[in-house]
Order: C-alpha cells, then structure tokens, then sequence
C-alpha cells in the first residue's frame, strides 16, 4: 500500500537541496533547544523510530523492490546503523556504568554524526524510485544528524582521551564485524558493510582511486583511517566546547 513510484531525485536536485538541507536545519534547531533532562529518554526512542522504520524498509526491500529475495547490500550494519543498535542498549549502559554510557555517545558523536553529514554530498544511495524508501533514506541521516547534535549540545560524550580511545575501539570491533559478513554473505549476493568488503574496491570517492591503483586492501586501510581521523578532530571540537 505504501509502494508509491516516483522519479528517482538526482543529486542536488531541488528535492535533495530543499529536503535535505530543511532537515538539517531542523535537526540542529531541535536538538539545541530539547531540554536538555530529557535526553537520557530522548536517545533509546530514537533507536526504537529507527528499529521500527529500518524492520519496514526491511520488509519492503525484500517482498516489493526484490520479490521475495534478500538483497544482502542492505543488510543493517553499516555505519549510518549502528546508532539503532547503540540507542536501544543505551539504558542498560547507564545502569552498569556512566563510563559506558559516555562511551556510546562518544561513539555516536565522533564516528556517526560526520558520516551522516556528509552523506548529503553524495546522496546517490538516498534516491530511489519509491517515495517510501527515499523518505525512509533522508530521514534516517536527518535523525542521525539530530542524535549526534544532541549528544554534542548536552555533553553526554567522554572529554578523556580515554574515552575517544574507547570509541575508536569500538569502530575497529565494528568495522571487524562489517568485514566478517561481507566475508561470509559474499557467496549469497553483493555485501558491503562500511564499504570495505574484500571483493572489490570500496566505492567511497577518492579511496575507490586509491583502491585502484594500491590494491583493496589498502584503499580500505585509507578509508578507516580517515574517518578515525576526523572523529578524532571531532573529538578535539567537542572537548574545546565542554572543558
């Protein structure tokens, strides 16, 4: 009931300016004027939105885009996911430990807030041909952008080196995990979790050159280190803002 066509959007299209840069501006506005006692409650319904949407956009993928079959390129464990995974155990973090908490949220702050920014300038795997799924798409990354603000105006996240440590720890643990399934879901279809699968080179802008020219290992290696790099820049910004 909810297959409506469209036009597939182009990128920096109106669609694509108007939507996504209104979502933006409005996820910046509501996360610097939430009350900031109410984030502890804020974060897990943000998982569940996000659990909820990703189980029907799971669903439709498969018995309306795909007829009946998985397509194992949408499988949720990109990076852009992990913020459902991590803001539905974020109360039982906090019950064993603050430092767990701020943790998550480092995490969610450093490695997640810039991807889900920067996936507006290049937008190619937002459009498709359904509004649902496009919809879905722009306001995944839009909450994204929204969590990541939040957690940086509240200071929810760790100011400790430590801390930043912890969450570079944990992106290496998912990054291993992305590679195990691409490894393992690569005989059954065309996984690609955090674009680093070891069939092909990564389809990331300038890492794909470098993939290439290198080989793919070392495109991947390129592609993890930039992003630990800007999360760690990140990390810097939001230590100068809190200390």
């Amino acid at each position: 009931m909810s297959s409506w066509p469209m036009r597939t959007p182009v990128p920096y299209s109106g669609f694509h300016l108007v939507f996504g840069g209104a979502g933006i501006l409005a996820a910046i506005f509501l996360a610097w004027k939430l009350p900031r006692g109410t984030h502890p409650q804020v974060l897990p319904a943000c998982g569940l939105i996000l659990a909820v949407s990703e189980i029907y956009k799971q669903g439709f993928l498969y018995y309306i885009v795909n007829g009946g079959q998985y397509d194992w390129w949408y499988f949720p464990f990109q990076l852009c996911s992990i913020p459902m995974y991590l803001c539905l155990i974020l109360p039982f973090a906090a019950k064993i430990g603050r430092k767990w908490e701020r943790l998550l949220c480092t995490f969610m702050y450093c490695y997640n807030l810039p991807g889900s920014i920067l996936v507006f300038a290049a937008p190619y795997g937002m459009m498709h041909p359904y509004w649902s799924l496009t919809i879905h798409s722009f306001m995944w990354h839009i909450l994204l952008v929204f969590i990541g603000l939040l957690i940086a105006f509240s200071g929810m996240g760790s100011v400790s080196w430590k801390g930043f440590t912890g969450s570079t720890g944990l992106f290496l643990a998912c990054c291993g995990i992305a590679t195990a399934v691409n490894i393992l879901a690569g005989p059954y279809g065309y996984p690609d979790m955090f674009y680093i699968t070891p069939y092909y080179p990564t389809t990331q802008p300038f890492f794909s050159t470098i993939a290439e020219q290198f080989g793919i290992m070392a495109g991947d290696l390129a592609y993890i280190a930039a992003i630990i790099m800007g999360a760690f820049i990140l990390h810097l910004i939001y230590c100068r803002y809190h200390r």
